[in-house]
């Protein structure tokens, strides 16, 4: 199979046979961090050993915050005590300074994820800090970090408060950090397919992380894979969005973006009915439909 729909672009570089592919599932995060109900930390353990015994491949379970900011999150070391580690899942943990990193490498995790928005007016508003001084934070974080690391660009397609984001300025932000796993984030749901896949391919991101607000989130994920993106945030029943952006709602469902890439060949080592099992029993747990359609609708057994 050939991944390359876009590959009349000027660049040339549309890659070719990408076979598998690394699902994070970022659920205990950054999808129950926007629900209004807090669960206790055994219960989010419980949601992260249903996730690896579905066989996703990396899991971020908890955000090493302070628990007045996002209560959420509270109780992040007690979650990750109460984990079942399984052989072939790497655990990530969010942190957003180096207090953060401090609390989550003492966990014994496998990874850290750093956020970095790429607009003034978005980091303002969140970190009280400019782009500049926010990536140097970042850039005094990897330099320490003993852990893989994994940053995440934020609102790097659309900003809620500048509007339309400079490609050129998130492709000069992420090449300043050449020793990161670089992940490109819809953080409000904007992108088009086109520019997901423009982006990718000039910035060399093997990452994204897609929201579904405006119904795009799925298209914009093979988009990514046509440019060669290999590593895709995803949030079991479609949960999440973040609490810092206005209406920053759905990011796109695991077993939905199982089911794509499954019946399009691409390997995700997933077993979509066990997912399907944790999404309708998070479901049960939170009193509240989720955004997902895999999980209500099963998956088909057709041929």
């Amino acid at each position: 199979m050939r991944w390359g729909r876009f590959s009349g672009s000027s660049s040339g570089r549309a890659r070719s046979l990408i076979v598998r592919v690394t699902i994070c599932d970022v659920g205990p995060r950054d999808g129950l961090q926007n629900e209004p109900e807090t669960l206790a930390p055994a219960v989010r353990a419980e949601l992260v050993n249903r996730l690896a015994a579905a066989g996703l491949p990396r899991v971020e379970t908890a955000s090493f915050v302070r628990a007045d900011t996002v209560p959420q999150m509270a109780g992040a070391e007690e979650v990750v005590a109460a984990i079942e580690r399984r052989v072939g899942t790497e655990y990530s943990g969010l942190a957003l300074n180096d207090k953060g990193y401090e609390r989550l490498a003492a966990t014994g995790l496998d990874r850290v994820n750093f956020t970095l928005a790429v607009t003034d007016s978005f980091t303002r508003r969140n970190a009280n800090q400019s782009v500049e001084e926010a990536a140097a934070a970042a850039a005094a974080v990897i330099e320490r970090a003993t852990l893989p690391v994994t940053l995440t660009l934020s609102v790097a397609f659309g900003c809620p408060f500048e509007g339309r984001v400079d490609p050129g300025m998130v492709a000069e932000l992420a090449a300043r950090f050449p020793s990161a796993e670089v992940v490109l984030a819809d953080t409000i749901g904007v992108a088009t397919p086109r520019q997901v896949h423009d982006l990718v391919e000039r910035t060399h991101a093997p990452g994204v992380h897609l929201h579904n607000t405006r119904n795009t989130g799925y298209a914009n994920a093979v988009a990514a894979l046509e440019a060669g993106a290999t590593l895709f945030d995803a949030s079991c029943g479609g949960l999440g969005g973040c609490p810092y952006a206005p209406l920053a709602t759905g990011n796109i469902a695991t077993e939905d973006l199982v089911y794509i890439f499954e019946g399009e060949g691409v390997e995700t080592g997933v077993n979509l009915d066990a997912l399907i099992e944790t999404s309708l029993w998070l479901e049960s747990l939170l009193g509240h439909r989720l955004e997902g359609q895999v999980y209500r609708a099963g998956a088909w057994a057709g041929d």
